[in-house]
């Protein structure tokens, strides 16, 4: 386990996934895992070798990921930080103001321990923290 945060997935929201996969299949010759529900989201990653590519689609019509593909439509929808430390940083999150989405870590994607970090604390960009592995 590295001391250093480093970026471990970025999500992306999609409205059809099959769509969305042939790309990363056809062209870049990928192999996704297995799809996962969570959190009223089917998730399908896709390794890289380095920080993954996570799509995301909803579902369920009132859940997440739907709520943002009607805002704002597909695109990258969250940037997934590995810290060593999930309740360390989260503790610094708070001492900074920062807000939570997440006050306490919960069960995401593959088993791992996860909490999120609200866009309007972070510049607009939604961050998902994760326990390093």
């Amino acid at each position: 386990m590295s001391d250093q945060p480093r970026i471990a997935h970025i999500g992306v929201a999609v409205e059809n996934l099959a769509d969305a996969l042939a790309f990363y299949r056809d062209v870049l010759g990928l192999v996704p895992l297995a799809p996962e529900a969570v959190d009223g989201a089917t998730i399908v990653s896709l390794p890289f070798g380095g920080p993954d590519i996570e799509l995301l689609a909803s579902a369920t019509p009132d859940g997440p990921i739907a709520r943002f593909l009607a805002k704002r439509g597909p695109g990258i929808h969250h940037l997934c930080y590995e810290v060593p430390d999930l309740e360390a940083a989260l503790r610094r999150c708070r001492e900074g103001g920062y807000r939570l989405v997440d006050e306490t870590p919960r069960t995401g994607a593959h088993g791992r321990r996860i909490a999120f970090v609200h866009p309007k604390s972070t510049a607009g960009i939604l961050i998902e923290l994760t326990q390093a592995r």
